[in-house]
């Protein structure tokens, strides 16, 4: 017996360490359209964590900053806390570390401090002969000696450049070098702990060039007015209002910068995230202008974290990480993409060059795959390093099939090898079938290959609005040209019907003000309602005195008003309701009547103080038949939302602005016509029914609150009766 558990004992122990060694997984997941996390393949698997051990160091990483790769897989780590740069082959194995050197004015033992980032430079430097050569240069930001120390490949001192003259920083700022980045031209950009006013910008001889690139400051309205009327003095005490410092920076193959930062204002940076402005965006691509040209076409702009839960019940906040993400470093992926990491929730958020989110993954812990605390990341061929300042490690993870599939697709899409990039994406959603991106990568497939019918249905299933407008325009050009003289006949048509039938609706007012009758028919009353609206001022006249119109003739027109609000509301075309939003009669019903009968409640209340000559009656059905503008609008204007791009929409919002001011126009006109107002004591009393509206919908919500609370106290008196009993 004894000798079986040992055995069980011992195959169990097999078992585990054979599951160990294929990897862990971290949980993979994108984000919807509404916020919700969707499930997603592991793109990457966590393959070994790197120690100092395994490195071959003799003293460990001590809160570890920054990690940089070369085009040889080798690895620099920026290790501030024991100033030095550690250099590892590209199986993470010591080559040498740079801390202390002769520097260039002959002083020996000179030596980094607190260094907190590194860069390597690569490329084709010119030759006296005119020729060029292939150099390597490691340039390190040596924090706390306030300079940028330059070194060879082999981590040879070459020279050092130190701050520039004191003039360009403002009061209480200081030359610190945090991040570094070298363009292929050796310009190199700067980001300092302290500085405010962007990423500074340096010659290869370290002359101060300027600043690019500063985050927006925050102006509330009332610090606007203010210091317009303080003095200079009080100006100076108040201080500046800074705008936010950058914390990382890298750059890319094009030459563009791309920075990110932690300390943004958590109200903006939930803005920016969902509005997907660039002014407090945490993470930025800055053009060598200075201008933020980064791409956020996705559903939320990159910027990490989208379920960022700023309201949390106390009771279940316990181990909740609340606000948006902490972004302290980025690095540049393959094919135009990149990961961000924020060291918050030690959570990696890899995107495509358009803003749109591939997947997420990481999480706190001490397993393998887990990261306590996230500092820095970089790529090293099809693997990602990212650095962990408290484990003092850090972990390298290899991308899997999933991770080789989407970036073998979107490698296709940049190739313009469009067949190719549709079977690369299909197989993508044979794995993922709710990943969104696949659907937009076979949108832009299928547009970039002519195919624009099949690539509106796949941007539709991504919602993607943008991708679905631009194909239009090109499948209705396609269209135009295909089908001319229909193009031609519909509109022509559809004139003249609209011309028969304001022809029919005279007609029949005519003969209706000719007749002498007092009694109308339904016929006469609903077409009444084409004479109000171009002539309000004698047709509300008539509509009251000569009684035009009547009760069933006012509810025909409310009644065709619901039914259009009701097909506007399911029918608009994709642009206009990506969504699909649908809606009942019954809602529209509601949002309508009510709205109308609280005008109509209250105008009849205030004007019977003011004289008025109207009576309820009449007040509703001079604004029932005020409603004829919108049917007669928005009907035909929710049909052109199917001829329109995104860039025309605003056509469309024109033409039902128009039929809203048109309805206030005539509702003003039919106040003062049924009541026999002048024109300022109509617009007075115009005034005081919209606040009467506001009135009467307060009290209305405190006597249904009452009411709510008497119906409760009842309820539990019977059920306190009913137990006792």
């Amino acid at each position: 017996m004894k000798k079986k558990i040992t055995c069980i004992a011992a195959f169990l122990c097999c078992l585990i360490m054979l599951l160990g060694s294929f990897g862990a997984y971290a949980d993979t997941y994108t984000y919807n359209i509404d916020g919700e996390p969707v499930n997603s393949p592991d793109a990457y698997h966590a393959h070994a964590q790197i120690t100092a051990t395994q490195m071959g160091l003799k003293t460990a990483l001590k809160y570890p900053s920054d990690i940089k790769t070369d085009s040889d897989g080798n690895v620099y780590i920026a290790d501030p806390e024991n100033s030095r740069i550690v250099v590892l082959d590209k199986t993470y194995k010591l080559k040498f570390e740079i801390t202390k050197f002769t520097n260039g004015n002959g002083v020996e033992n000179d030596a980094l401090k607190g260094c907190q980032g590194v860069f390597v430079w690569e490329g084709l430097e010119p030759t006296d002969d005119g020729g060029y050569i292939t150099s390597k240069y490691i340039y390190v930001a040596d924090t706390e000696n306030k300079r940028i120390v330059i070194f060879d490949k082999d981590g040879k001192y070459l020279r050092h450049l130190t701050a520039p003259s004191s003039d360009v920083f403002d009061e209480g700022e200081s030359y610190n070098p945090k991040a570094i980045a070298v363009s292929d031209s050796m310009r190199i950009y700067v980001v300092c702990t302290s500085t405010h006013q962007g990423v500074m910008t340096l010659n290869n001889e370290g002359e101060f060039c300027g600043y690019i690139g500063a985050t927006k400051a925050k102006y509330n309205l009332f610090q606007m007015i203010w210091r317009n009327f303080q003095t200079q003095e009080q100006l100076e005490q108040s201080g500046k209002v800074l705008s936010t410092a950058f914390n990382n920076i890298v750059i890319d193959d094009d030459g563009f910068l791309w920075v990110t930062t932690n300390t943004i204002d958590e109200a903006e940076a939930s803005k920016a995230l969902k509005n997907k402005k660039p002014d407090y965006a945490t993470v930025k691509k800055i053009s060598t202008s200075g201008d933020d040209i980064m791409k956020r076409n996705g559903f939320f702009a990159p910027m990490g974290e989208v379920q960022i839960n700023l309201f949390v019940d106390a009771a279940s906040s316990q181990g909740v990480v609340t606000g948006t993400s902490s972004i302290v470093s980025i690095a540049m992926g393959p094919e135009g993409t990149y990961s961000i990491v924020d060291d918050k929730r030690s959570k990696i958020y890899t995107y495509n060059d358009q803003g749109e989110l591939l997947f997420v993954f990481g999480d706190k812990g001490s397993q393998l795959g887990s990261i306590s605390k996230v500092s820095s990341i970089a790529y090293q061929g099809d693997k990602m390093l990212v650095l962990d300042s408290q484990n003092h490690s850090f972990t390298v993870f290899t991308r899997n099939q999933y991770g080789d599939m989407l970036i073998r697709a979107i490698k296709h899409d940049n190739e313009r090898r469009y067949d190719l990039s549709i079977r690369d994406w299909n197989d993508v959603l044979q794995r993922n079938n709710n990943f969104d991106a696949a659907y937009i990568g076979l949108g832009d497939a299928y547009y970039r290959s002519g195919a624009f019918a099949e690539a509106m249905e796949y941007y539709k299933v991504a919602y993607d609005t943008d991708g679905y407008s631009d194909t239009f325009q090109y499948w209705r050009k396609n269209f135009v040209e295909q089908n001319i003289i229909l193009i031609i006949i519909v509109p022509v048509i559809a004139i003249l019907l609209i011309g028969y039938l304001f022809k029919v609706a005279g007609k029949v007012n005519k003969k209706a003000a000719l007749s002498g009758r007092r009694r109308r028919t339904f016929k006469e009353e609903f077409f009444y309602g084409f004479h109000v609206i171009f002539h309000p001022f004698d047709g509300f006249w008539d509509l009251k005195h000569e009684k035009r119109g009547s009760l069933r003739g006012a509810f025909a027109w409310l009644g065709l008003a619901v039914l259009v609000f009701t097909y506007q509301a399911t029918s608009e075309a994709f642009i206009f309701n990506p969504r699909g939003a649908m809606t009942s009669v019954v809602s529209q019903m509601l949002g309508l009547i009510v709205p109308l009968v609280l005008w109509t409640v209250a105008n009849w209340c205030i004007t019977t103080l003011f004289n008025g000559e109207g009576s309820l009656k009449d007040i509703f059905i001079a604004s029932c038949y005020c409603l004829a503008p919108i049917v007669l609008i928005i009907f035909p204007s929710t049909l052109l939302t199917y001829c329109v791009t995104a860039s025309e929409a605003t056509f469309i919002t024109l033409i039902v602005a128009i039929c809203y001011i048109w309805l206030g126009l005539l509702l003003f006109c039919s106040t003062m016509v049924t009541h026999d107002y002048t024109f300022s004591k109509n617009i007075l009393t115009v005034i005081v029914t919209i606040v009467g509206m506001a009135i009467i919908m307060f009290i209305l919500a405190l006597f249904s609150g009452l009411f709510v609370k008497m119906a409760s106290f009842i309820s539990n008196i019977i059920t306190e009766i009913q137990y006792r009993a």
